[in-house]
């Protein structure tokens, strides 16, 4: 069995689903791996470990999500990771992709069109969209956390969260986020990487914004 069954295989004993959703997920990695030798959508080196650093990175989330949402925004979903897994996992749930870059939002357009019709794709900056509102806002691999949360807050409903999937330098944006934002927040390690934190964010509110802050975070 090669490195990828072998990634295929642990993700699906972390993550059991059904086996139309199995088929659906084996599709997904196909597609992915054809159009990245043409778009480079994630770096070729992670390919190998296709299965676990991206799909299980994401599925990760899907236990934090409320069983009381029906709305879900997803910000610079790239490939579509985390927002895309999560739709085929929750296919319940009103699933909003937002992606500026035009060959990754095509893709994710032509994903969602074959797997999963819960699914919208916004080929857009999340700054230029209104009027969307979500129970749950998650981000991986977006931009600094003071940023991130000032995207992040206007799609959030009143009682919504927000759930990032940061790296090692989770404690330092916090510290950061911090002088310009109130909120309550729970710190988790990442089941798919120790030096991973998934933050999930609620009760979030602007403290100030300042000159610094716009120079350094655009907003």
């Amino acid at each position: 069995m090669d490195s990828l069954a072998l990634e295929k295989k642990a993700f699906f004993e972390k993550q059991p689903v059904s086996h139309e959703t199995a088929l659906k997920f084996e599709r997904y990695a196909a597609l992915l791996v054809d159009a990245n030798a043409q778009f480079n959508l994630v770096a070729a080196s992670t390919i190998p470990s296709l299965w676990l650093r991206h799909f299980w990175d994401s599925a990760q989330l899907a236990a934090l999500i409320p069983t009381s949402a029906h709305c879900l925004v997803d910000l610079g979903s790239g490939a579509g990771f985390p927002g895309l897994v999560l739709a085929l996992l929750q296919p319940g749930l009103d699933v909003h992709l937002v992606e500026s870059v035009g060959k990754k939002a095509r893709f994710l357009e032509a994903v969602a069109h074959e797997l999963t019709p819960n699914v919208t794709v916004h080929n857009a900056r999340a700054e230029s969209l209104a009027g969307l509102k979500a129970d749950v806002v998650t981000a991986r691999a977006v931009t600094a956390l003071p940023l991130l949360l000032s995207l992040a807050k206007p799609f959030l409903e009143k009682d919504g969260i927000c759930l990032f999937l940061k790296g090692e330098k989770a404690d330092a944006e916090l510290t950061e986020a911090r002088k310009y934002w109130t909120f309550k927040v729970d710190k988790k390690v990442s089941q798919s990487d120790p030096s991973g934190t998934i933050l999930a964010f609620s009760d979030l509110k602007v403290l100030r914004k300042n000159d610094e802050h716009r120079r350094k975070y655009g907003r």
